[in-house]
């Protein structure tokens, strides 16, 4: 008969994370039944998870940070990724002022703890960590992005960034871990579950199919990425999950080697590959290049005989991850990057792309006759007005458009922005109001540029064959702005913002903007050119 011998699946090593501590306040030691137990004051809990997501609005990890600088020292890295590099750096900058996040959408507020079973809490805890949560939304400039369904068609923002997710999970020991994460709408939209089979596991046909995998990832989630990629799985659920927490480095300590009880581990030498894949993609950091990718983690869990998933995902630059813990000695938050200036230091090295100033005061045509003298990938700075709209608006334009046989005057006469903003601070012109990802809006451009609307779109990120047609077919562009710096956007580009329709849509209402020196490439052009058509 054989032995049994427990084998936990997930086997962590040293943590080498640093921390800092927050309070010791909150906990008590008590006796209960030989052992001790750490019980926690619900106001702890609270705290953590306020100040939490407090830091990962606003700051970033050294090690991200160190990685976007490599790109600008990079003699291989192309103009626009070394534009975006230093975009991303001065980005950090503003964010660590504590006044704009680094990205408008400051996402869906995520919290995963491991509880020991010698922790010790009198109350509800995903309520406390959820109360928390909505305060950090509501005294800081952050975003309400979540949306509540009145009934299978009907929705409306909750108006408080809430429900968050929350998952908890018991563990031996006196220790109470989490990993908080701020996951915006385009980098979610970036995970993919794959349901292969035993056939997929040889050197040949996984190295095509992550291969194909990588540049199906495009840019829409604002590159450069943090890719993980989960090969095996107990199950769907548990293939993601490890997708999720390798993203946000949660499992950069398993080991590097498999063994015969099926334990989760790395492996270096795939990593190695997939990056080298990201970096020949010519996708880039965005707008062509090396930088799709700063690091690849990849691992391979087991499997039901009949089974093979494959989970792909990515944190992108908003790279907003940060560790806690509660333990005897107090409440502890992983150190993340308070002077991000010094990243910035000397910041000009090699060279940057030209940028071709663009008028936006004139009528529309005479904007598109002058945007056809260009080839995309040319880099662009706007003045004058755009006007902001997105998923829910566009919506609402297309009923109209079909009920009236038109479209209003200013979304015609102006370029359209896809963005939701987040919340103004005093005194300022506007919040973090970086792009929104272009293709969820890619069924609407035929319709709409008929009529002489959407001649002009900004977003960010590739879209679809249909685009580039309809583009050629009415003499439009797509412009592809920056994903990733809303800060510097708020700070530098744009200067007055008023809402013009639909206002109960509350981010997702229609508004002017005024942008000076906006910048943005041309990614599909009046001539059915695109960037990333050849990728």
């Amino acid at each position: 008969m054989l032995h049994y011998e427990y084998k936990p699946l997930i086997q962590h090593g040293k943590d080498n994370t640093t921390y800092q501590l927050l309070t010791k306040d909150f906990i008590n030691i008590k006796s209960c039944a030989g052992h001790d137990m750490i019980t926690l004051e619900p106001e702890a809990l609270k705290l953590l998870a306020y100040n939490a997501f407090r830091e990962i609005a606003f700051f970033l990890r050294p090690a991200h940070l160190k990685q976007v600088r490599a790109i600008v020292d990079d003699p291989e890295a192309s103009d626009n990724d070394r534009f975006v590099a230093k975009s991303l750096l001065q980005n950090a900058v503003i964010s660590a002022a504590m006044v704009l996040p680094m990205c408008q959408d400051t996402g869906t507020a995520t919290v995963i703890g491991f509880k020991g079973q010698h922790i010790w809490t009198s109350a509800n805890d995903a309520a406390l960590l959820s109360e928390g949560i909505y305060d950090v939304y509501q005294d800081f400039n952050l975003r309400y992005s979540q949306i509540a369904p009145l009934t299978m068609l009907e929705e409306q923002n909750t108006r408080n960034n809430l429900p968050a997710e929350i998952n908890i999970y018991a563990e031996p020991g006196e220790e109470y871990k989490f990993l908080f994460i701020a996951k915006g709408g385009g980098s979610a939209n970036k995970t993919f579950l794959f349901q292969q089979n035993k056939s997929l596991l040889t050197e040949e046909n996984l190295a095509l199919f992550l291969n194909e995998k990588i540049k199906h990832l495009g840019t829409a989630a604002c590159p450069p990425y943090h890719i993980a990629v989960v090969i095996g799985g107990t199950s769907a659920e548990e293939t993601l999950k490890t997708v999720k927490l390798a993203s946000a480095k949660y499992y950069d300590d398993l080991p590097t080697s498999g063994d015969a009880h099926g334990r989760v581990f790395r492996d270096p030498q795939w990593e190695e590959r997939l990056l080298e894949m990201a970096r020949n993609s010519d996708i880039g950091a965005q707008f062509g290049g090396k930088y799709l990718a700063l690091d690849v983690r990849v691992f391979r869990m087991p499997r039901h005989a009949a089974s093979c998933p494959v989970g792909i995902g990515v944190s992108c630059n908003a790279d907003r991850n940060i560790k806690a813990k509660i333990t005897r000695d107090g409440l502890f938050l992983e150190q993340l990057e308070k002077e991000p200036v010094k990243y910035l230091m000397s910041p000009d090295t090699g060279k940057m792309p030209k940028v071709v100033d663009i008028d936006l005061n004139r009528p529309m045509r005479e904007i598109c006759a002058e945007l056809s003298k260009y080839r995309v990938k040319t880099l662009l700075g706007l003045t004058g007005t755009l006007i902001v709209a997105r998923d829910a608006a566009h919506a609402k334009l297309r009923d109209i458009l079909r009920k009236t046989g038109d479209l209003p005057d200013y979304f015609k006469n102006h370029p359209i922005y896809y963005a939701g903003p987040a919340k103004t601070p005093i005194n300022m012109p506007s919040g973090s109001f970086g792009p929104t990802t272009a293709q969820r809006m890619d069924s609407y451009m035929e319709e709409f540029m008929q009529v002489g609307g959407s001649l002009i779109t900004i977003a960010k990120g590739n879209r679809g064959a249909l685009v580039t047609k309809a583009c050629k077919k009415y003499g439009g562009f797509y412009l592809g702005s920056l994903g990733g710096p809303a800060a510097l956007l708020a700070q530098e580009n744009i200067k007055k913002i008023e809402i013009i329709d639909f206002a109960e849509l509350d981010m997702e209402a229609v508004r002017k903007i005024t942008v000076v020196k906006f910048p943005a490439v041309i990614i599909c052009d009046d001539k059915g050119n695109n960037i990333y058509s050849a990728i």
